[in-house]
């Protein structure tokens, strides 16, 4: 599953009321899998709970999500001595190609950022883009790196999904009985014969 990222900084503003500096970062993914997987894996709280924002030393200890626009989501992941809080509302969603949402950062409670995922088909596997705008300069490494884990653990969760799926597959046990067919003996042309001409008496 490669991954490559990428980094843009904002440009310069005046300096009176000027916002901090941020920036946008662009990582990109493949997954054998098709893009309305790859889709509900976001959607889906089962599946989100999974790879969103957990780790295997901070999962997830609650998940809300309203999947629609205008709808709003919240994952709450453990850490002591309080549980670190990721929420945002969806502003687009079209089924199996692209989501757009705002996130809150759980370290910087003010700072608005935006996230877009793009899925696209590439044969039977699934081509995603990631961009999360206006992050503050200052958090980019660590929020480009908790991306680029998090898209691998999508890859995981995916590859996990897949494995169960054909388990159950495999699993599933037929009801209908086919009865044993036995062929008939063909008959002898004599036997024919023998039939067709009764024997007088």
């Amino acid at each position: 599953m490669p991954l490559k990222s990428r980094l843009r900084v904002a440009g310069d503003r005046p300096a009176h009321r000027a916002p901090a500096p941020c920036a946008t970062i662009r990582v990109d993914a493949r997954y054998c899998a098709p893009p309305e997987r790859v889709f509900n894996a976001w959607l889906d709280p089962d599946l989100a709970r999974q790879w969103l924002f957990a780790t295997a030393t901070r999962p997830l200890v609650h998940v809300e999500i309203d999947a629609r626009v205008g709808g709003s989501f919240r994952l709450v992941e453990r850490h002591e001595p309080r549980g670190f809080e990721h929420h945002g509302a969806y502003a687009d969603i079209v089924a199996h190609r692209r989501l757009e949402f705002s996130l809150g950062l759980a370290d910087r409670p003010r700072a608005v950022t935006r996230v877009t995922v793009e899925m696209e088909p590439r044969g039977a596997d699934c081509a995603l883009s990631l961009a999360h705008e206006h992050v503050p300069l200052d958090l980019v490494h660590c929020v480009e790196t908790r991306w680029i884990g998090m898209l691998y653990g999508l890859g995981v969760t995916l590859e996990s999904f897949e494995r169960e799926e054909q388990s159950k597959r495999r699993s599933i046990v037929t009801d209908i009985v086919v009865p044993r067919l036995v062929p008939l003996r063909a008959a002898s042309r004599t036997e024919i014969q023998t039939s067709t001409h009764p024997r007088s008496h």
